[in-house]
């Protein structure tokens, strides 16, 4: 039952995104406001989707610590769900992500038109002086910048790997940066199709002041997520002790991968 369940979701998930996409082809001639809206009725609908179908709930917490304005939202980074749900709390907002996505056919246009960051990770240092330059501007609007701190999705229990892009978006701006950890990775895997039923919980975090050293923030900002992380697993595996294996997945997935 449950892949038969997955089964359904993935293809009325995909299938959404695309006659979204198709259909709200109009919006892409109002800019960036158009682009949300329409990017927040997809959000809407595959949360929807996830709830009807899975049985997979999306429960959001510490509402309260989101600032008005200029914010850095760093999240940690599990799966493909956070990269929509995130969206119903951020008004006017760009995603620091890497250029090779803007290349995919129309979705990538969506991306142009709503002025998202897109980068090209293997250039290294010129990534971040890239990164601190484009996002300037938008903080200066009193937008928000998303950023994963680990660049790319980690399986739920493996050791954390912060990349510096973070730090350097943080001391280059005079704007407090707001910690987000979750549970996602539990119930929809970066690699399989099941969307497994219970409560994928994303939490904002008290926001980190502006004005930190480098290296007092980034130990900071990843021992608040990492700690908020394992706390938010522990209690997914209390109410299903079946997630625990996947917990002992993820910690042993950087041994695993290495070569023999």
């Amino acid at each position: 039952m449950l892949a038969v369940r997955s089964i359904a979701f993935n293809i009325l998930f995909y299938l959404t995104l695309t006659v979204l996409m198709i259909v709200g082809a109009p919006v892409l001639l109002v800019g960036r406001r158009g682009v949300f809206a329409l990017a927040n009725l997809w959000r809407a609908a595959s949360v929807w989707l996830l709830e009807t179908i899975c049985g997979l709930k999306v429960e959001y917490r510490g509402l309260e610590n989101i600032p008005p304005g200029a914010v850095i939202i760093a999240a940690k980074h599990q799966s493909f769900l956070e990269t929509f749900a995130l969206l119903k709390y951020a008004p006017d907002f760009a995603i620091i992500l890497k250029r090779q996505l803007t290349y995919i056919p129309f979705f990538g246009l969506y991306l142009i038109v709503s002025k998202q960051i897109a980068i090209d990770r293997a250039r290294g240092r010129q990534a971040l002086q890239q990164i601190e330059a484009a996002a300037k501007p938008v903080l200066a609007a009193g937008r928000q910048i998303f950023i994963y701190p680990e660049g790319t999705r980690r399986p739920p229990g493996a050791p954390p790997r912060y990349k510096m892009g973070v730090t350097a978006l943080y001391g280059a701006n005079d704007v407090p940066c707001l910690p987000v950890a979750l549970n996602t990775g539990l119930f929809w895997r970066r690699r399989g199709f099941l969307r497994r039923p219970g409560v994928a919980v994303i939490e904002y975090l008290p926001p980190i002041p502006p004005g930190l050293g480098r290296d007092a923030f980034m130990a900071r900002l990843e021992s608040e997520i990492e700690a908020a992380c394992d706390r938010l697993n522990a209690e997914a595996a209390n109410r299903d002790p079946s997630l625990l294996a996947l917990l002992e997945v993820g910690a042993n997935c950087d041994r695993l991968a290495a070569p023999a």
